[in-house]
């Protein structure tokens, strides 16, 4: 596992070994067989996608942030099943939509891992927040989505407010961990793209104290560059 925090300056051959283990950052823990079978009551309408019987244990008095073993709520399980029907049913009951589970993960963070945009737009529909800081690291739905190269996520949360330049505690913003964590492809560049166009910050440096553009150009990703000196990156 990656450490929170990293030396002031890290050797290329290290920093192209964080980079490949980078998809660990943002391991996330969905419920398994085993405890699916162990659910009852919200949790296993959520996971079912069964709104009726949410409805129904709701207005009979179940509380409707009950936690599992891993500290999901049933609007968590709700996310990770895609089950839109139970996230409505949930959030009407009174679901908190800003419920962090053990991994201190919400439901935004986790339809912005699964690159999920019905579920990440109906979540933002009812309420949820694109600002919250989630995970160990200090970060954000935009940054997870950013470095994973999810464009049209990253589109949904710039739209919905969410940080363009916070800074997570590996020190990275959401166009580093695009530039940096990402493969240079084209829906990488459509983040870096995308970002630009919002205003992200492009002076903002990495602990070593590489800028987005000088990780650009480590990287070898010369149209991420090109866009960067475009907006007037150094």
């Amino acid at each position: 596992m990656i450490r929170h925090i990293l030396p002031l300056r890290l050797p290329l051959a290290l920093a192209l070994a964080l980079a490949a283990a980078a998809p660990a950052l943002f391991a996330q823990t969905p419920p398994g067989p085993a405890e699916q079978a162990r659910y009852g009551g919200l949790h296993a309408a959520a996971q079912q996608g069964d709104a009726a019987r949410i409805a129904a244990l709701l207005a009979a008095g179940a509380a409707p942030n009950s936690r599992d073993g891993n500290g999901r709520t049933p609007l968590h399980v709700a996310a990770f099943a895609r089950q839109g029907d139970a996230i409505r049913a949930l959030a009407k009951g009174g679901a908190d939509l800003g419920a962090l589970d053990n991994d201190r993960y919400d439901a935004v963070t986790i339809a912005a891992v699964a690159d999920d945009e019905p579920t990440l737009a109906l979540l933002l529909s009812l309420g949820a927040s694109a600002k919250l800081t989630t995970s160990r690291y200090d970060g954000t739905a935009l940054i997870a989505a950013a470095h994973l190269g999810h464009d049209s996520v990253v589109r949904q949360l710039i739209a919905a407010g969410a940080p363009l330049d916070h800074v997570n505690n590996l020190h990275w913003t959401a166009l580093i961990e695009a530039i940096f964590l990402g493969d240079g492809g084209r829906r990488h560049q459509a983040v870096v793209r995308d970002l630009l166009a919002a205003g992200a910050n492009t002076q903002l440096a990495d602990r070593t104290g590489a800028t987005p553009l000088a990780l650009a150009r480590g990287r070898g990703y010369r149209e991420m560059v090109l866009m960067l000196e475009a907006g007037g990156a150094r």
